[in-house]
């Protein structure tokens, strides 16, 4: 399961953090957050599976964070993280959907069955296959394992090569050549390929309507993406569903 924190506290959420990467490597928390407008921006394009947000942050608060995602269409499990027990805030958190409110200082039992229980309770969670690319591609160039962390996380957003390669210290050309050394492919076809394989899945678990899938894998051009998909797949999205409905 892929997590975000959003905490303003960086020893709060340094903590957490290493709390729930360290119940089970299947737990990943693939982005943080300082305040409430910065969390919304990142569960937009990371989109996580669970998203464990405090009660009072900077320009936009918890609850306001939980409402302005789901407004988005974002799917995600929401756990609320609070010094203090309102049973008001808890009352509304409820409406919500939120799945656990948790009063700090949290335990490690208390998040490891909480983990647990989400898990188990399955939901959207969308994974390619049981390995993340980190996992597949484990002897790569560390600046390549980094640019596949970027892909896995924000293939929804739209990524540019100079500017990762920018981000990541080095020129567009060394990049392109350690990603095509390492990976056997372009990172521009690797993307686009990428962006297919999730698309696919989200096609089969109806997770997003059939419409918005296109721009939920970082396509702004839905004929465009209906092209690429052909392109890749061999046949149009209709086709693929139902081929391989079960």
């Amino acid at each position: 399961m892929r997590v975000l924190i959003a905490e303003d506290e960086e020893r709060a959420r340094r903590g957490l953090k290493t709390l729930i990467m360290s119940i089970s490597d299947r737990y990943e928390v693939v982005a943080e957050a300082s305040d409430g407008k910065q969390a919304l921006e990142l569960i937009q394009i990371v989109k996580p599976d669970v998203v464990f947000t405090d009660l009072k942050m900077p320009y936009l608060d918890g609850m306001g964070l939980i409402k302005a995602a789901q407004a988005a269409g974002i799917s995600a499990k929401y756990v609320i993280v609070s010094a203090y027990e309102d049973f008001d805030v808890a009352r509304q958190a409820i409406s919500l959907g939120v799945k656990e409110y948790l009063v700090k200082p949290i335990t490690y039992d208390e998040v490891q069955e909480l983990m647990e229980r989400l898990d188990a309770d399955g939901g959207n969670y969308m994974c390619l296959d049981e390995k993340s690319l980190k996992e597949k591609y484990p002897d790569v160039h560390p600046l390549v394992r980094k640019a596949l962390s970027f892909i896995e996380n924000g293939y929804a957003s739209k990524i540019s090569q100079k500017e990762l390669a920018e981000n990541l210290g080095i020129s567009q050309e060394y990049l392109c050549y350690l990603f095509n050394k390492d990976v056997g492919e372009t990172f521009s076809h690797f993307l686009k390929n990428y962006r297919i394989e999730v698309a696919k899945g989200l096609l089969l678990n109806g997770g997003v309507p059939k419409e918005e899938v296109p721009y939920s894998v970082g396509f702004s051009d839905p004929k465009y993406f209906n092209k690429v998909f052909r392109e890749v797949v061999g046949c149009g999205t209709t086709e693929y569903i139902r081929n391989n409905q079960r």
